[in-house]
């Protein structure tokens, strides 16, 4: 329960505290609920503070998970982020790197575009090759990094900091699929067009880009069991919150 208790908190100092942004809730619509939890798990095992923030504006689409299948349902970013957060989360609108140690953006179609054409445009719109990034995630990335601050993105996430930081150097994984262990390894190619330089990593290790504090781990990108899954993003937290 404590971590409960510490979400949205504001007793914490500022490096102690870190942003959580998510995109809904389920890895067909909106963020991925195991990475998310990942994440908040490990970082209240470091005694970090979490609190959570979405986009308030709706989804591209609803999938039936149980299908795969799109639904003529419409949903909100922020309401369906508030399943994951138990109620207590913030429009991203809200957010400022000046309150915040770190920023982590957890993977899940709804963080980006990916290469079935499945996401949500709160975060991505695709319009032939040219991505564009939703002006509050622009907005935030680019004020932790000018702040000096560490910025975390985990699976297809990456993306968003490929599209945002020229030069970046990331990692979405492997580079081939690896006989299906990879099914999205064509995203590295895809990041390294938008400008970034993609670094081959495994499901269990993380890429930390020194100079602009930038750490990525591969995550759902790769069809591997849970544990390496929770082990991988237990190695971006404890990287992030020694840049903090």
């Amino acid at each position: 329960m404590a971590l409960l208790r510490n979400l949205g908190a504001n007793t914490a100092s500022v490096e102690s505290r870190v942003a959580l942004v998510l995109s809904g809730c389920g890895v067909y619509d909106g963020s991925e609920i195991h990475e998310a939890s990942a994440v908040m798990v490990h970082l209240s095992r470091h005694g970090v503070q979490v609190a959570l923030f979405a986009p308030d504006q709706p989804q591209m689409h609803t999938v039936n998970h149980l299908s795969g299948k799109a639904t003529e349902e419409s949903r909100n970013v922020l309401v369906e982020s508030a399943r994951i957060a138990r109620g207590n989360i913030s429009p991203l609108s809200t957010l400022s790197a000046a309150g915040y140690g770190a920023v982590v953006f957890p993977g899940g179609f709804g963080a980006a575009k990916n290469l079935e054409n499945e996401g949500l445009m709160e975060h991505v719109a695709v319009d032939g090759d040219k991505m564009t990034v939703n002006k509050d995630v622009e907005r935030v990335m680019r004020e932790f990094v000018e702040a000096k601050k560490p910025v975390g993105l985990t699976c297809i996430a990456p993306v968003l900091a490929a599209k945002v930081l020229p030069g970046v150097e990331l990692t979405v994984g492997h580079e081939s699929d690896e006989g299906g262990k990879w099914p999205y390894a064509g995203t590295a190619s895809a990041v390294v067009t938008m400008g970034a330089k993609h670094i081959v990593r495994d499901v269990t290790e993380v890429h930390v880009d020194e100079k602009m504090k930038v750490v990525t781990t591969p995550a759902f990108m790769c069809d591997a069991p849970l544990h390496l899954i929770w082990d991988g993003i237990g190695k971006l937290v404890t990287a992030l919150v020694k840049l903090m």
